[in-house]
């Protein structure tokens, strides 16, 4: 079992139960899916940086990502229906809980300058949104193997109802919110 998964089990469970004074354990916010996209402009006109767009997010998820297409035309980014525009990953289950462990614990630490995670990527709904400026940051991604820097979104989605909720959740798994 990966140990975020066993730490959420075991301790964080029942903290926020006693917290939100749920009655049952099956009303504690959990961790659905983890989802995450890369943008990559410059594929309209060059394949090959797609490719390495894919390389480097396969490396970071041990997952294979899926090409987005854009859905529709928008002639001021000179973009036509079909296009490629970047590539994603979605992570569930033990490779999602591997993922996070890796993320707060050896990418977030390695991020020049780090004040703390803004707590403003929260959509209403209990769903964590974190923009990352490069993938270097994460120790698989070699400098040699990459042409350019690229960023990341990481989308982490959850079944809390709340904002509130949600953050107390990320904040005890170990997510470092910036004190506002």
């Amino acid at each position: 079992m990966a140990r975020l998964k066993e730490l959420y089990r075991k301790s964080i469970v029942p903290e926020l139960m006693e917290k939100f004074n749920y009655k049952n354990s099956m009303e504690v916010p959990r961790i659905e899916k983890v989802n995450l996209n890369m943008g990559v402009n410059s594929a309209k006109k060059d394949t090959k940086s797609l490719e390495v767009a894919k390389k480097s997010l396969a490396l970071i998820t041990g997952q294979r990502p899926v090409v987005t297409r854009a859905k529709r035309s928008i002639a001021g980014f000179s973009l036509r229906k079909g296009m490629t525009i970047g590539c994603m990953v979605t992570l569930r289950g033990e490779r999602m809980y591997e993922f996070l462990d890796r993320l707060l614990n050896l990418a977030i630490p390695r991020i020049r300058d780090f004040q703390g995670v803004s707590s403003n990527g929260f959509d209403g709904r209990g769903n964590f949104t974190l923009g990352l400026r490069e993938q270097f940051i994460f120790p698989e991604v070699k400098y040699e193997d990459v042409d350019r820097v690229q960023g990341l979104s990481v989308t982490i989605v959850t079944t809390a109802k709340k904002d509130e909720e949600a953050k107390e959740l990320l904040a005890s798994l170990g997510v470092p919110f910036a004190s506002s």
